[in-house]
């Protein structure tokens, strides 16, 4: 498996996690806070970020693990993919970003693509449910697990623009998109390629892991 070291550092902090969510025992809730420091210096060792950074990363999400919701709007017009240029990292993705509390997967990805595009759509069929560190899929490493959830978005209306975190608003063919660089965090080429021939198919069923 890839990364074999950030699958057992996300698990460790799961365990170390969902032990502090319920242990009353002070011994066993700093056993449990000695394991979630471990497992946090082995991410900022292995990746960019911060041992601090990290650290806070992991206490904005109390309770217990799971993993965490990305969602992403495909918008097709004219045989053309919606694609946006994160400012972050100067990479393509297509528009989307975390589900928030209290919206619906097909709500969550209509507000995104809104808000980093400026088109209205309407969440219309799931292409595919991807689990983000599976190796197959060549996300870099991200200290969370994630699950990556793919709608086929409808155009209603709207025009091109950008937001505090897209740059630039484009729309770009099967063969353009093989060329683009991408935010690979995000959105990978071989995500891009299945998602126009799940596109034009009406018989295939969705992709999911």
């Amino acid at each position: 498996m890839q990364y074999q070291w950030l699958e057992w550092a996300r698990k460790l902090q799961a365990i170390a996690r969902n032990g502090l969510t319920y242990s009353q025992n002070p011994f066993e809730i700093e056993r449990l806070q000695q394991v979630q420091e471990v497992a946090s210096q082995i991410l900022a060792t292995y990746t960019d970020a911060g041992f601090e950074e990290i650290q806070y990363l992991y206490k904005q999400d109390a309770g217990y693990a799971t993993p965490k919701v990305d969602v992403r709007g495909v918008v097709f017009h004219q045989n053309r993919l919606l694609l946006v240029q994160e400012r972050l990292d100067g990479g393509w993705t297509l528009p989307g970003g975390w589900a928030d509390v209290g919206d619906s997967p097909s709500a969550a990805t209509e507000r995104e693509v809104f808000e980093e595009s400026g088109y209205k759509t309407r969440a219309t069929r799931l292409l595919a449910l991807y689990d983000r560190s599976n190796s197959r899929h060549g996300h870099p490493p991200h200290p969370n697990h994630i699950y990556k959830v793919f709608f086929l978005c409808t155009l209603v209306d709207g025009a091109p623009a950008t937001s505090i975190e897209t740059e630039a608003v484009g729309w770009f063919s099967k063969e353009e998109c093989a060329s683009l660089r991408l935010s690979e965090g995000r959105t990978t080429h071989s995500q891009i390629a299945r998602l126009f021939e799940l596109n034009l198919s009406e018989t295939l069923e969705a992709d999911f892991d």
